[in-house]
């Protein structure tokens, strides 16, 4: 799927897609080789070094990236470094192909960031168990997010850099929640970001666009509200910005598989207990 977001074409997966996995390595026979075993699970993208990677990546949704270290103009470890320092980027798991299997080297790895080191020559099986779990770990944490009323959304951060984003995003969402026509727009220009790249980075880090992290964070602010008992239904669908109390319900139920009511009296009961 492609949508156009400003003068550029965001491309990202839709839920039924194969993830998106960028494989760098100068060597054409290890880009065949591991393409060809990867390509039935995942949409492989191909790139010579750390520099045409960048370049991939500035028009890509990727999942996972595989490097290998030897490479020329940008080897791996700087390609780690610099995935892993850029904001639009630092959510992105590196897994680190090398020949080089001492312990330096591995620690160098991991130091700047790395997920996984792999050495060659290595088992196309191993390779696989490595991306699987690494793309289903942060597919069930964001999933765990979306669906979990009061947890907060630096949950899913992967980095400090992330971390950091993502309250800044939360922050700017909550001085704006009871503003109807909040979108990517505003948003992007209260983050101080063009509309490309924040776009970019919130569907990748979270599997939602722009508007529906924000339809999203309209939802958990209501439930920290119904949580706290203090308002009622009407007057919090309306402080978290929408037009009516039976929209706020419907999405409410559609979120969380309850209504607002059903919430607050769980939330109620559990006050309860002894």
């Amino acid at each position: 799927m492609e949508e156009i977001v400003g003068t550029h074409a965001i491309k990202y997966p839709q839920e039924a897609d194969k993830a998106v996995v960028l494989l760098v390595d100068d060597n054409e026979d290890i880009l065949d080789f591991i393409s060809d075993d990867l390509e039935e699970k995942y949409h492989v993208l191909q790139a010579r070094n750390g520099v045409e990677a960048l370049k991939v990546l500035e028009h890509e949704i990727v999942q996972l990236i595989i490097s290998d270290v030897m490479m020329p103009e940008m080897d791996g470890f700087e390609f780690c470094a610099k995935i892993k320092s850029t904001l639009e980027f630092s959510h992105i798991p590196v897994i680190l192909l090398t020949a080089k299997n001492s312990l330096q080297s591995k620690i160098e790895g991991l130091e700047l960031g790395a997920d996984v080191y792999v050495e060659k020559p290595f088992s196309p099986a191993f390779l696989q168990v490595q991306i699987s779990s690494l793309i289903k770990n942060r597919n069930k944490i964001k999933e765990y997010f979306s669906s979990s009323p009061l947890l907060h959304i630096k949950s899913i951060a992967y980095s400090k850099a992330d971390e950091v984003f993502l309250e800044k995003l939360q922050d700017t969402i909550n001085k704006n929640i009871s503003n109807q026509s909040l979108d990517v727009e505003h948003l992007a220009e209260k983050m101080n970001m063009s509309r490309p790249t924040l776009y970019r980075k919130i569907k990748s880090i979270s599997n939602l666009s722009p508007n529906e992290l924000i339809n999203l964070a309209r939802l958990k602010k209501a439930a920290a509200y119904l949580n706290e008992g203090l308002l009622k239904i009407y007057e919090i669908s309306e402080i978290v910005g929408y037009s009516s109390q039976s929209h706020f319900g419907r999405n409410f139920a559609k979120q969380f598989g309850m209504s607002p009511t059903d919430y607050l009296h769980s939330k109620t009961a559990e006050k309860k207990k002894p």
